[in-house]
């Protein structure tokens, strides 16, 4: 019995330690994001919203926009631009998600 207490504490350990990093990767993208708001590519736009939990869907017929859709949330429309997005975008993402908050009481 006292072996499988073990193994659950280390399991705890182990998923307590994959949180944190992930928590930190996210902090340290928004940390980039909210210090400068003119260079933000689309790539680091996608990796945020993937990692609130919002699904894309590719634009079809010629459209560069990309949706960006959660349930019981409105829609984020992203467009793809490179080499960085227009900061009007970038701000919509900040207010929609919270970043500000986020940022302050998480990282």
């Amino acid at each position: 019995m006292a072996s499988l207490l073990d193994n659950n504490i280390k399991y705890d350990i182990i998923n307590v330690e994959k949180n944190m990093s992930k928590t930190k990767k996210r902090c340290k993208l928004v940390k980039a994001i909210l210090t400068n708001r003119k260079h933000v590519s689309f790539e680091d736009i996608d990796k945020l919203l993937r990692a609130f939990g919002y699904e894309p869907k590719q634009p079809r017929g010629g459209s560069s926009h990309y949706v960006y859709r959660k349930k019981g949330v409105n829609p984020i429309v992203v467009p793809f631009k490179r080499p960085f997005l227009k900061e009007v975008y970038v701000k919509k993402v900040i207010k929609q998600l919270g970043l500000e908050d986020f940022y302050e009481e998480n990282c």
